[in-house]
């Protein structure tokens, strides 16, 4: 499907949500329709699945008929089907009933089924106790079908759902549904459903943008990003991963098969639910990708805990986008934890650095972490000054990018990407401020990205970062010794500013030329009087 043809999918499942939801807060009906396709793409990968296991066999159906393929076969060979779904458990890692498939859901929300709120409930139920991998377990747990903002009534909210159900399978109908197609409509709408959500909407979602950045920065090679993007990342982390648009936007930079594992960890339950959906919908299986529902400041995650050296799990890149000056509460055992007493804890107020030593505890040798982080982060004192003092002088900050103001959908603060590495070539740090590039938009302002002409604010900032050179108000290399004479404060005015130098003025000539002008004005105004005069009218 062409990229058109996708954005018009988009912008009718866009249309159709804004026309359903009615008072309805749209993080609420977000968390439905995104379930409804995710279960659309469910079922028709499954059904895929099983013509391919079934060859011959799988029934061809008549014009008329309605039902699934699959009710045909399930009602002719029940002595077949334990077999046939321990198969399909063992190849798609998970078994959907006929009855639960899309085909048969849409059908009953197409004749107004009055239970058809019930078998929807049923089938998420045996979705996931169904499935063969953990991925599946309580994916959709937060879907609450019961909920009074659906209707104050069972038969009130079935009726909603008839005509949700009905409107989306109308809408999709008229378009391809191949993988790429429908992970980038849901991206789409995660996108404009975070517009539409506010401040809570930086919980879950980095702007398209800003996350191509930083998926280009960690993919390219560590020690020298002239030569080019790694041949492979063994594991990928994002330790606030969201909706996952990061990590997604990581494997699409690398390809499919350019990643080895890709891991996610995610405190809110509902976005922890959206970011394994996200994976699975853009083709990413099951056992590619590893999303936990925990607190990274915690570190509650077990894979994350090892102790032995020789055991522990690194990652060549890192992302993250993680809330900005999270106020956090840690415990004076903080102070001894493996992530922080290299460096300290940061502070009560401002959980910036916690979240940036917690990723870049886990980073490889090789490996590359970019961070979106306020710019407070890079002048502030006491604790905060400590830990960046360390990191400057441990040679671990490669890079500092300053961002545009209003780029987030949750704040218009502006923002700065940290480039971190544990072994890099260079001993300086590299200084783009790029808060001058960008486009005004009416609420969120963005950085541009080349098309129909238009400057490309994004590649700018890439090539700048590969090339690591200077560039009159906008990039710099600043020496060790420069920054320490600074005090270790990386506010970045302080070493690209985006100001136009004043011109200096000659005073003297300035009055050479005055002198010249009233000279010139004087002879003009003798000329004119002289014609005055001649005329006999009053001189000037």
């Amino acid at each position: 499907m062409t990229g058109l043809a996708q954005q018009q999918l988009g912008n009718t499942l866009w249309a159709i949500a804004d026309e359903l939801r009615g008072n309805m807060n749209a993080d609420d009906f977000r968390d439905y329709m995104l379930s409804f396709l995710f279960l659309r793409y469910l079922s028709d990968n499954y059904e895929v699945a099983a013509k391919r296991e079934l060859g011959a066999d799988y029934p061809v159906l008549k014009n008329e008929e309605r039902l699934s393929p699959l009710s045909i076969w399930y009602a002719a060979n029940s002595a077949d089907i334990e077999a046939f779904e321990k198969q399909m458990r063992r190849k798609v890692h998970y078994v959907i009933e006929p009855q639960f498939l899309w085909s048969n859901i849409s059908e009953l929300a197409r004749k107004q089924d009055k239970d058809l709120l019930l078998t929807l409930q049923k089938g998420f139920k045996y979705i996931e106790n169904q499935s063969f991998e953990s991925n599946f377990q309580g994916l959709f747990s937060e879907i609450n079908l019961d909920s009074e903002k659906l209707g104050r009534s069972y038969p009130d909210r079935n009726a909603r759902l008839c005509i949700i159900l009905q409107k989306i399978a109308e809408g999709i109908a008229k378009f391809s549904t191949d993988i790429d197609t429908l992970g980038d409509a849901y991206e789409y709408l995660i996108g404009q459903f975070a517009a539409g959500s506010g401040k809570k909407a930086g919980e879950f979602y980095t702007p398209q943008q800003i996350s191509t950045v930083l998926s280009e920065i960690v993919t390219l090679d560590s020690q020298n990003p002239g030569l080019g993007k790694k041949k492979k990342l063994d594991k990928v982390l994002d330790f606030a991963c969201g909706s996952g648009s990061l990590l997604l936007n990581v494997r699409r930079q690398m390809g499919a098969n350019g990643i080895g594992k890709i891991y996610g960890q995610e405190t809110n339950i509902t976005t922890y639910n959206l970011a394994r959906m996200n994976m699975l919908l853009h083709g990413v299986k099951d056992t590619e990708f590893e999303i936990h529902h925990g607190d990274s400041l915690k570190n509650d995650w077990d894979i994350l805990n090892e102790m032995n050296p020789a055991k522990k799990l690194e990652f060549d890149a890192i992302v993250a986008n993680p809330p900005f000056s999270f106020r956090w509460d840690p415990s004076d055992t903080l102070a001894n934890d493996f992530r922080f007493k290299s460096h300290g804890v940061a502070p009560k107020s401002a959980a910036d650095f916690a979240f940036l030593l917690h990723g870049f505890h886990f980073l490889s040798k090789e490996g590359t972490m970019a961070i979106i982080l306020p710019l407070g982060v890079l002048f502030r004192g006491g604790a905060e000054q400590r830990i960046r003092t360390k990191l400057l002088k441990d040679g671990h900050i490669d890079t500092i990018i300053g961002l545009p103001a209003n780029l987030f959908f949750s704040t218009g603060i502006p923002v700065c990407i940290i480039v971190l590495k544990k072994c890099k070539k260079f001993d300086d740090v590299l200084f783009i401020n790029a808060a001058e590039y960008y486009e005004k938009g009416k609420k969120q302002n963005r950085l541009r990205n080349g098309e129909g002409g238009e400057p490309n604010d994004i590649q700018k900032i890439i090539d700048t970062y590969k090339k690591r050179n200077d560039q009159d108000r906008y990039s710099k290399k600043v020496s060790m010794a420069e920054i320490e004479k600074n005090g270790y404060n990386l506010n970045i005015s302080r070493y690209v500013s985006t100001a136009m130098e004043e011109e200096i003025v000659d005073l003297m000539e300035v009055n050479k030329q005055i002198v010249a002008i009233r000279k010139k004005a004087d002879e003009a105004a003798g000329k004119h009087n002289a014609f005055l005069k001649e005329l006999g009218l009053p001189l000037i």
